[in-house]
């Protein structure tokens, strides 16, 4: 996987006010953290990091984060984030130094592959229990997501996280019998007739007494 550049500049100035104002001049209020090292306050530009982690390994890019004015890259990945939840873009960023050496954890998306033969040909529900599992692996060996084909899946079968198509460089952390989704039956779509004809001639009760007639 190769690493990708990403400029930053520090920032001396934290707080809900400077954060507003970072944003109104397009850029995303971070923290670096890492290494046994103090917290840097930085700000990165929105359009800079959305084209960092536009590349293949998506959220999980390597970056070689340039803090303006520092003379070394520092090698990070990112490890927490905010959205608004309106403007569906970044509002806070925490980049984490790494090791290239060590392994890190983190949450992968399970990206489910094809449908499922019990929901194509017998009218079946797919029912996804979980979109995402634990995994460790070297920085540069992270995937973007893990597959499962579920084609095979008939009415009553269920996908595990063992299903899943994993490399050889990466180790899954969760409960391996854990369950990804499951093809439920299809649901009645009418009532039965009687009780259909039943629920139309059946008077609402409305208490213990009769209501009195309208006058």
């Amino acid at each position: 996987m190769d690493r990708v550049k990403l400029v930053v500049s520090p920032r001396d100035v934290d707080g809900s006010r400077e954060a507003r104002r970072l944003r109104r001049r397009g850029l995303i209020p971070a923290v670096l953290y890492g290494s046994g090292k103090p917290a840097l306050s930085i700000a990165v530009e929105q359009h800079a990091l959305r084209d960092a982690l536009a590349t293949g390994a998506g959220l999980h890019a390597v970056l070689d984060v340039v803090i303006e004015g520092h003379p070394k890259p520092h090698v990070a990945i990112v490890k927490e984030y905010e959205i608004d939840k309106v403007k569906h873009f970044m509002t806070h960023v925490d980049f984490q130094e790494i090791d290239l050496a060590e392994l890190i954890e983190s949450n992968v998306t399970v990206t489910l592959l094809g449908t499922p033969t019990g929901v194509r040909l017998d009218g079946g529900v797919l029912d996804v229990v979980t979109r995402e599992v634990l995994v460790s692996a070297l920085p540069t060996d992270m995937p973007e997501h893990l597959t499962l084909n579920v084609e095979e899946l008939v009415v009553g079968d269920v996908a595990r996280v063992s299903d899943l198509a994993v490399p050889a460089e990466v180790t899954i952390l969760d409960d391996l019998d854990e369950v990804i989704c499951s093809v439920l039956a299809p649901r009645l779509a009418e009532e039965e007739p009687e009780e259909a004809e039943a629920a139309l001639v059946e008077p609402e009760v409305v208490g213990e007494h009769e209501a009195e007639p309208e006058e």
